[in-house]
């Protein structure tokens, strides 16, 4: 029995047409990188102490307006009794609002900024450094800050 092989092998064929596609397709173009501070904002109340078997509760995602500004040292604001911020004494840089899942992003310069929240009874932060800084978030170059900003000041632990 004999074998006719007369056709050309389509594989050489297939592998140049493929190519020529792909060379001819234009790359697409990558967007810039994100460089800011993004996070979620979460309201905790209620007992959060530990305990055997009891989960810890994670909070709730809330709308809140999320204000970003010049980085902020404690005796450079205003307060109540209570916590809250009445007068910030630095530059407001960025205000945005966080979605009904609490997530917010706000692109930023770099540089290190204070970050707070708009609460009913005036701006709230319950974070600070060593150097009594509020809530300090630093913004590298083409880098995303990641942030979860808790308001506990319902919450007990």
């Amino acid at each position: 029995m004999r074998n006719n092989h007369n056709s050309t092998p389509l594989t050489p064929y297939l592998l140049l047409m493929a190519f020529a596609l792909l060379s001819a397709c234009k790359p697409t173009q990558t967007s810039k990188s994100f460089q800011g501070i993004c996070g979620t904002v979460l309201f905790k109340s209620g007992n959060h102490m530990p305990g055997p078997d009891r989960p810890m509760p994670k909070g709730q995602p809330v709308v809140r307006e999320v204000l970003v500004y010049e980085l902020t040292k404690i005796d450079q604001t205003e307060a109540t009794d209570d916590g809250f911020y009445t007068k910030i004494n630095t530059r407001l840089v960025k205000k945005v609002k966080s979605g009904k899942d609490g997530t917010f992003c706000v692109s930023l310069p770099t540089g290190t900024y204070s970050v707070l929240v708009q609460e009913e009874k005036g701006l709230y932060a319950n974070q600070s450094d060593g150097q009594n800084n509020i809530f300090p978030v630093t913004v590298a170059k083409n880098r995303r800050s990641t942030i979860t900003f808790d308001i506990s000041y319902q919450a007990v632990f």
